[in-house]
């Protein structure tokens, strides 16, 4: 059978869309061949695959059907001008048969490549390279400290989205304003943290991270640099409590007790990044027992206590950067000179390190620059014997600080340590201290005390040639590293340590 398109297709509307399909079809069959058999792409491929060439493959075939009704309007015949209320089908007549023949092999081609574009668009639109690398000056420091994070392996999605058709929905919704902010460059420097959008911790971490089942103790090593001549090595071995002395005994002691099942506590915070909370409630759901606890040197005013939100703890409240944590430089210089990439033995790095990352800088590429050119000429200048016998320790040097520093720093959005605390510890940033204070009491004359040792006890710590360790069932009283007069016991850490002292 002889196959004639009607007559009004012969338009040159229909004709430029039937083009622009048939070439966005080819294309997109050609891009998938490529990414799918030659492994060879980007993300951007897979947004030009997978969502721009469909867009315009139907929109080129809008245009077909749209240009026949415009010629059929100009060439309609006298004796066709009555009213139909529905078009007519005839199979008796040809034109009629190879119209329907054309529109039902049509129909089922499209439909089966539209399901699988929708199946490829939706897992390319879910994929970690579609989150981190289509807005690269946006979401580098976010995709960047994800990489380089314990949660490299899970999926975006699986901590953004979770599981589940309505959070699908609302994080779809939520990207069209972020499309239109990047587009629009109407993000602000630094991106804020989503908090009141976050989708509850027991519904995304806990699908991995079962709380009833939280190992033991466990024993954290750490090393730390001085900022002296020699960059002196201070050693200090922890004992983490993150659950009870023994596995059996779950969570009814250690870091973790804030989430036992029977126990609920409850708090309300100042401010946005909840660093300021003066106000906590414990529940012992077994007995109904209540507490509540008000920081007596600056509790909350009538008005606060009715406007302030009720906000009951969960994971989050601690682990708030899981994924995307900028380390401070007092964090990640030690962590480069204790794995070598910068070296220990050359004088005074610890403390040019430090200096250099105080600097303000308004891109990565003069950061680098400056890192460079800061280290050659301190030591061209103070310790001219290294540079001239031993260069390749200054090398190394600002290698290391290059690499430690574009994984933590981000100029171009202002991205840094201070803009996102993180609430795990209490060295560079208030975190168990907000609550654990001595100041937070309640009307019976408990309160929630600052003792470090309800969380972590000291079994080593000193410089390598003069350790100090405990026994197997005894603990050491900190000791500072450089001699402050017990100065430590006063104040908080943070009076001190602001991401850029030793």
């Amino acid at each position: 059978m002889k196959i004639k398109l009607p007559h009004s297709t012969q338009n040159w509307l229909s004709i430029g869309g039937a083009t622009i399909a048939i070439i966005s079809f080819f294309m997109i069959v050609f891009l998938f061949v490529v990414s799918a058999f030659l492994d060879r792409g980007s993300s951007y491929l897979g947004l030009i695959t997978y969502i721009l060439l469909p867009a315009i493959l139907v929109a080129g075939l809008i245009l077909i059907p749209v240009g026949m009704l415009l010629k059929k309007r100009r060439i309609k015949e006298p004796e066709e001008t009555h009213d139909l209320k529905w078009p007519r089908i005839d199979f008796n007549d040809q034109r009629h048969r190879n119209a329907f023949v054309i529109f039902s092999v049509g129909t089922t081609i499209f439909l089966f490549l539209s399901a699988v574009g929708s199946y490829e668009a939706f897992h390319f639109t879910e994929s970690d390279e579609f989150c981190g690398t289509i807005c690269h000056t946006v979401m580098k420091p976010e995709y960047t400290a994800y990489q380089n994070s314990p949660h490299s392996r899970v999926g975006c999605v699986e901590c953004h989205v979770g599981s589940g058709a309505d959070w699908y929905v609302k994080s779809k919704l939520s990207g069209l304003y972020q499309v239109y902010s990047v587009l629009a460059e109407a993000y602000p420097k630094p991106i804020s943290t989503p908090i009141e959008n976050l989708r509850p911790a027991r519904e995304t971490c806990e699908q991995c991270h079962w709380p009833e089942k939280f190992y033991d103790r466990k024993v954290r090593s750490m090393k730390h640099y001085l900022s002296d001549e020699q960059n002196t090595e201070w050693k200090i071995d922890l004992v983490l409590k993150i659950g009870g002395e023994h596995s059996a005994k779950g969570l009814e002691e250690g870091v973790h007790w804030h989430i036992n099942k029977d126990v609920k506590i409850e708090y309300k915070a100042r401010d946005h990044k909840r660093l300021d909370i003066p106000w906590v409630k414990y529940t012992d759901l077994a007995s109904g027992e209540t507490y509540i606890y008000e920081d007596e040197d600056d509790p909350l005013d009538e008005m606060e206590m009715d406007s302030l939100e009720v906000r009951t703890m969960d994971c989050m409240d601690c682990h708030n950067r899981p994924s995307h944590n900028y380390n401070p430089p007092a964090f990640f210089v030690n962590n480069a000179i204790a794995g070598g990439t910068i070296p220990k033995q050359l004088p005074e790095i610890k403390m040019l390190s430090m200096e250099i990352c105080a600097e303000t800088f308004t891109s990565t590429d003069s950061a680098m620059m400056y890192i460079e050119n800061t280290i050659k000429e301190y030591y061209a200048d103070y310790y001219p014997e290294i540079t001239d016998t031993n260069s390749a320790l200054i090398d190394q040097a600002v290698k290391g600080l290059q690499e430690e520093y574009s994984k933590n720093i981000f100029p171009e959005m202002n991205v840094k340590w201070d803009e996102y605390p993180n609430h795990i510890g209490h060295v560079e940033f208030d975190g168990c201290f907000r609550c654990h204070d001595d100041l937070h009491t309640t009307e019976e004359g408990k309160y929630i005390q600052k003792d470090c040792n309800q969380c972590h006890f000291i079994v080593g710590q000193g410089t390598p040639d003069s350790l100090q360790y405990a026994s197997l069932d005894d603990y050491l009283e900190f000791q500072h590293p450089t001699d402050i007069d017990g100065v430590w016991q006063e104040f908080l850490c943070t009076d001190c340590h602001t991401g850029l002292n030793p």
